[in-house]
Parts: C-alpha cells; sequence; structure tokens
C-alpha cells in the first residue's frame, strides 16, 4: 500500500511538472509573438514594413508597364489622416490593367491567391495584393450608385502615383460599410477621417446623395469624445 502511494504521488508530481513546462513554453511562445508584433506595428508606422515594400515594388512594376493604377484601402486612409496598421494592398486599377500585370508578373514573384482570382500574393514578403476594378461596385459588389472610379480620374498630387483623393475615399468606405455586413471596418474609418481631417456636416454636400444620409450619421458619432 505505501509502495502504491508513493507511485501515485510520484505519478501527479510528474503531471505537474509537465503542466509546468508546458504552460512555461506556452508564454515564452506569446512573449515572442508578442515581441513580433511590436516589430511589425513599429516598422508599420516607420513605413519600412512589409506592407510598405510590397506596394513600393509593384507601383513601380505598374508604372514600368505604363498601367494607370491609384492606392486604395488602409495605406490611403493612413495618407489622409487616419494611420492604422493594414495586412495587404489595395490598388485601384482597371480589368485591362489587371490582365496586363498578370501577363508580365504572375510566376515572376507574385502568384493568384487562387486561379483566376483578382488578387494576389507577393511572393517575397507574403502581402496579399487586392486589386479594385474599376467600374465594378464596393461592399456587397452589387450595383450601386458609387462604382469604383477609373484610376485617372484620381488626382496626381504630391505622391509620385496617384491615391484615392479624400473625397473619393470617403463615398467608397460608405458605400462599402452600408451595404456589406462584414465591412463595418470602413465606417469605421469614415469616423476616423471625418475627425482627422475635422470635416464639417456640410461635407455631404460634396459626395454622392446615395451615401449622404450615412456621412451625417457618423458625423453625428464623430463629435462623441470618449474620455479614455
Amino acid at each position: 500500500m505505501p509502495c502504491q502511494t508513493f507511485q501515485s504521488i510520484m505519478s501527479k508530481l510528474r503531471f505537474s511538472w509537465e503542466v509546468i513546462f508546458a504552460r512555461a513554453l506556452s508564454l515564452l511562445q506569446m512573449a515572442e509573438n508578442l515581441t513580433h508584433l511590436l516589430q511589425e506595428v513599429d516598422s508599420f508606422l516607420m513605413g519600412e514594413s512589409k506592407i510598405h515594400r510590397t506596394w513600393n515594388r509593384i507601383a513601380q512594376y505598374l508604372d514600368e508597364l505604363e498601367v494607370d493604377f491609384a492606392l486604395a484601402g488602409g495605406l490611403a486612409v493612413g495618407l489622409r489622416g487616419h494611420l492604422r496598421v493594414t495586412v495587404d494592398v489595395d490598388i485601384l486599377i482597371t480589368a485591362e490593367g489587371l490582365e496586363r500585370f498578370k501577363k508580365r508578373w504572375l510566376g515572376r514573384g507574385y502568384v493568384e491567391k487562387f486561379q483566376g482570382s483578382r488578387g494576389v500574393k507577393d511572393a517575397d514578403t507574403g502581402v496579399a495584393v487586392d486589386f479594385l476594378i474599376a467600374g465594378q461596385y464596393p461592399g456587397d459588389g452589387r450595383p450601386k450608385p458609387v462604382c469604383f472610379p477609373t484610376p485617372v480620374s484620381i488626382p496626381l498630387a504630391e505622391e509620385p502615383y496617384r491615391i484615392l483623393d479624400l473625397r473619393t475615399l470617403i463615398e467608397l468606405k460608405l458605400a462599402s460599410g452600408q451595404s456589406a455586413a462584414d465591412r463595418l471596418v470602413d465606417l469605421a474609418d469614415v469616423v476616423a477621417l471625418i475627425r482627422a481631417n475635422r470635416l464639417s456636416e456640410d461635407y455631404a454636400d460634396s459626395i454622392d446623395a446615395s451615401v449622404r444620409e450615412k456621412y451625417v450619421e457618423l458625423w453625428h458619432a464623430a463629435q462623441i469624445r470618449s474620455d479614455y
């Protein structure tokens, strides 16, 4: 009996040490992941992340092909006043421009997300590039008054490449967010852009009528400031 008790105690101790060791390894892994995440965020804020390298490279390739394009998505939001981390690159392009890019670069540093997809992945950085096709519709993809404009309609201002102007960016974000339940981030971006650019309620008059009501709603939300 004492022998069985001793074996039982040793078995429990061995199990306890295994649990402690496993938890210690898990904590170390979490610490490593957190460190890596903080490094990635720091690189992003410095404009030196994989996202930025992906954008700079593909912008150069598109320019060399003389394809019209414009930066959209999270990177454009950052350049229009609200800096936030994003995990991909969004580019406004024509269907013909995308076809030319794929013909030249698929298999030479870029792969399709899946066969026939609009989006590609940078084989070096692993970052996804999503193409927004001029003439198609944001959000749920269904026809609506607001569609993706042609890249040449976007002003070429202070940057070497076109970036969605503030009005177009807000218009597209509103059309996307109010038509697709899984695109609430687009509405959050509009609130942040209203605050960052100190836009007035009357700014609604400059955007498409189909998204004015949602803009006004979000403008009022943007006036509410939390204490934390």
